[in-house]
C-alpha cells in the first residue's frame, strides 16, 4: 500500500500532461522532455552528474574510512571497543534538520568556530565560505553527509569481520601470517559479500535519502546556483513547487520515474553481475 501503489501511481501520472479530468495521455513525451528540453534537461543531467559524485565520494570515502574503523574495533586486545563503536555511531541518531543546522553555525564565516580554530592552528588563510562557493559546496555537504553515516557501513563491517570464523585465523596464523596481513588475506575476502552490499545500500541511500541533508543546509534550490541539486530536491521542486517555480504533478512524476528506473538499473546490474560472481567465488 505505501511502497508499491505509490511507484505504480507515479509511474501512470508520468504519461499523462494537465487537461480535463486525470489529464491528457501523452505516452513517453514526458519523458523526452526530461531529457531534451533545456529546461527540463538542464536541470535534471545536473542533478543527476551531482548524485553520481555523491555517491562516487562516498564509496572512495566513506565506505574505507568504515572498513579500517571495523578492522580496527574487531582487534580482540583493543580496550574500549564499545566506546568507540557509541561514539562512531551516534551521529547516525541524530535529526538531519539538527545535523545540518549545527553544521552551518559551525561553518558560518560570521558566527562559526571554524574561522576562530582556523586562526588559532595559525592556517586562517585557508578558511573559505565552503557551503556558499559552487566549487566547494557539494564537497562539504559530502563530508558532512560521511561524518554523520559512517557509522552505519562500520557496524556492517564490524559484525561481517566477527562472524569469520577463529579458526580460520588460527590457520592464518600457523601459516605464518599476522597483523594487517590476515586482515588483507584472509578476513578481507571472506567479507566481500558485506562489501556489495554495502556498496549497493550506498548506491540507492544517495540517490534516494541525499535531499534531507541538502534541503536542511542549502534549501529547496540546492544553492550555490544548483551546485548541490540532486535528483530528491529536484523532485521536490518539479512536484511540489518552491518559490518562484509552480508544481508540476505530471513532470514530478516523470522525474519520480526516471529516479525510480536509475535506481532499478544499479540494483539489477548488483544482482545479475557482482552479486553472481561473489556467489561463484564463495562457491
Amino acid at each position: 500500500m505505501f511502497a508499491i501503489y505509490p511507484i505504480v501511481e507515479s509511474l501512470r501520472l508520468s504519461l499523462y500532461q494537465a487537461g480535463e479530468g486525470d489529464g491528457v495521455f501523452v505516452g513517453l513525451a514526458n519523458y523526452a522532455r526530461l531529457v531534451g528540453e533545456p529546461y527540463w534537461a538542464e536541470q535534471f543531467w545536473n542533478a543527476f552528474k551531482n548524485n553520481v559524485l555523491l555517491f562516487a565520494m562516498h564509496m572512495l570515502i566513506q565506505n574505507p574510512i568504515a572498513l579500517a574503523l571495523a578492522a580496527l574495533l574487531s582487534i580482540p586486545t583493543l580496550k574500549g571497543a564499545a566506546t568507540y563503536r557509541t561514539i562512531f555511531f551516534l551521529p547516525t541518531l541524530l535529526s538531519v534538520v539538527v545535523v545540518g543546522f549545527i553544521w552551518q553555525l559551525i561553518l558560518s564565516p560570521l558566527w562559526g568556530v571554524t574561522p576562530a580554530f582556523m586562526n588559532w592552528l595559525g592556517v586562517g588563510s585557508f578558511f573559505k565560505p565552503w557551503l556558499g562557493l559552487e566549487s566547494t559546496a557539494l564537497i562539504t555537504v559530502t563530508l558532512i553527509s560521511i561524518w554523520q553515516y559512517v557509522g552505519i557501513p562500520l557496524m556492517l563491517f564490524y559484525a561481517a569481520l566477527l562472524n569469520v570464523p577463529e579458526e580460520t585465523i588460527e590457520a592464518a596464523r600457523i601459516d605464518g601470517l599476522n597483523g594487517w596481513w590476515i586482515f588483507w588475506k584472509v578476513k578481507l575476502p571472506l567479507i566481500l559479500p558485506t562489501l556489495g552490499l554495502v556498496g549497493i545500500l550506498t548506491y540507492i541511500g544517495n540517490f534516494t535519502a541525499s535531499f534531507d541533508l541538502i534541503y536542511s543546509i542549502q534549501g529547496g534550490l540546492a544553492g550555490p546556483n544548483f551546485s548541490t541539486d540532486v535528483m530528491g530536491t529536484f523532485l521536490f521542486r518539479t512536484f511540489f513547487g518552491f518559490q518562484a517555480q509552480l508544481g508540476d504533478v505530471h513532470m514530478g512524476a516523470t522525474v519520480a520515474s526516471a529516479l525510480f528506473f536509475i535506481i532499478l538499473i544499479g540494483v539489477s546490474l548488483y544482482l545479475f553481475g557482482v552479486q553472481r560472481r561473489l556467489q561463484r567465488y564463495d562457491h
